[in-house]
C-alpha cells in the first residue's frame, strides 16, 4: 500500500476521532457508562446492517482465534477506552484529557520500534523529542487546573488504547482474507454485543433519570458518534494501520489530539494561546520528522 495514502487516512481518522472528546461535554447529564453503552450499541447495530449481506462469507473466513482477538480488541479499544475517556473529560475537561491521551504516539512508537523490520530507534528520537516537547508545552498550562482523578482516568484510557492500537495493527498485518473495512465492521458487531452487557447498569435505577426528549437528544449524539467516529473513523484508521508500519501508525494518533484540541477551542469559543499554538506546531513537526525517517529508511 502507498505510505502517502496511509498518512492521509490517518489524518482523516484523527479528524473524526477528535469528535469523541466533545460527546461527554454535550451529554453532561449522562454517566460515562451510559455514554459507552449507547455509543457502542449503536455502533453494533449499524455494523450489523452494513455486513448483513456478507456475514456468511465473513464468518467462514475467520477462525476461533480471530474471534477471540476481536473480543479483546473491542473490549480494550472501545468499551474500556471510552469509559475512561468520558470519565476523564467530565472530571478534568477536554484539554486535559486530550493532552494525556496525546502521549499515545510516543508510547506506540516506542513499542513499534522493537519490531524486527522497524526503523531504528535512534532515527525516531527527533520525532519522539518533538512530540514530547509539544505535549509538555500544552500540559504545562492545563494540567495545573486538572484534577488528579481526571489524570488517572485519562491514563487508563491511554493504557487501554495503546493495547488496542498495537494488537489491532498486528492482527491486520497477518489477516489476508479480511479487508480493513470488514475488520472494522466485525469489531463493531462484537463491540455492540459487549455493550449490551453494559445496558443493565447503564439503565439501573441508581443512574440519573431523564425525560423522553433528553433520551432522544442522547440517542442522536451517541448515534452520530457511532457513525462518524466508529464506522468512518475506524475504517480510515484500519486502512492506515495496514498501510503504515507501527512506528509511523503511532504518530498518526497525534492528529486525534490536534483535532480534539481544535474542537475544544471552538467549543470554548476562543483562540489557542501562544503556548498551545507552539505545542500543536511541535506535534505536527514530530509527525513530519517521523515520516521523513521512514522515507529515508525505505529508500536505503
Amino acid at each position: 500500500m502507498n505510505i502517502s495514502l496511509g498518512i492521509i487516512a490517518g489524518i482523516i481518522a484523527g479528524a473524526f476521532w477528535g469528535l469523541v472528546f466533545l460527546a461527554p461535554e454535550l451529554t453532561r447529564g449522562f454517566t460515562p457508562i451510559q455514554l459507552s453503552a449507547g455509543r457502542y450499541v449503536a455502533y453494533g447495530l449499524i455494523a450489523a446492517i452494513l455486513v448483513s449481506r456478507s456475514w456468511r462469507g465473513l464468518f467462514a473466513r475467520l477462525a476461533w482465534r480471530e474471534w477471540k482477538a476481536l473480543a479483546w480488541l473491542s473490549f480494550s479499544g472501545n468499551i474500556v477506552y471510552y469509559f475512561f475517556l468520558a470519565q476523564a473529560v467530565q472530571t478534568g475537561g477536554i484539554a486535559m484529557a486530550s493532552i494525556v491521551i496525546g502521549l499515545l504516539p510516543v508510547v506506540i512508537t516506542l513499542v513499534g520500534s522493537r519490531d524486527a523490520d522497524a526503523v531504528p530507534l535512534r532515527s525516531l528520537l527527533p520525532s519522539i523529542a518533538l512530540s514530547t516537547a509539544g505535549l509538555f508545552c500544552i500540559s504545562w498550562q492545563h494540567l495545573q487546573t486538572g484534577s488528579l482523578a481526571g489524570v488517572l482516568y485519562a491514563s487508563g484510557a491511554l493504557a487501554s488504547w495503546t493495547a488496542y492500537a498495537v494488537g489491532n495493527s498486528r492482527w491486520l498485518a497477518r489477516l489476508g482474507t479480511v479487508t480493513p473495512h470488514e475488520w472494522s465492521m466485525l469489531t463493531g458487531l462484537v463491540t455492540g454485543a459487549e455493550a449490551l452487557l453494559l445496558a443493565v447498569p447503564a439503565l439501573s435505577s441508581a443512574a440519573p433519570q431523564h425525560s423522553n426528549s433528553e433520551w432522544l437528544y442522547f440517542a442522536a449524539v451517541v448515534t452520530s458518534v457511532a457513525i462518524l467516529c466508529s464506522i468512518i473513523g475506524n475504517g480510515f484508521w484500519n486502512y492506515a494501520s495496514r498501510a503504515l508500519p507501527l512506528t509511523l501508525t503511532g504518530q498518526m494518533i497525534v492528529f486525534e489530539t490536534l483535532f480534539a484540541a481544535l474542537y475544544g477551542f471552538l467549543w470554548e469559543a476562543r483562540w489557542p494561546t501562544a503556548i498551545e499554538t507552539a505545542a500543536m506546531a511541535l506535534l505536527v513537526a514530530g509527525v513530519a520528522t517521523c515520516a521523513l525517517a521512514h522515507g529515508r529508511n525505505a529508500s536505503s
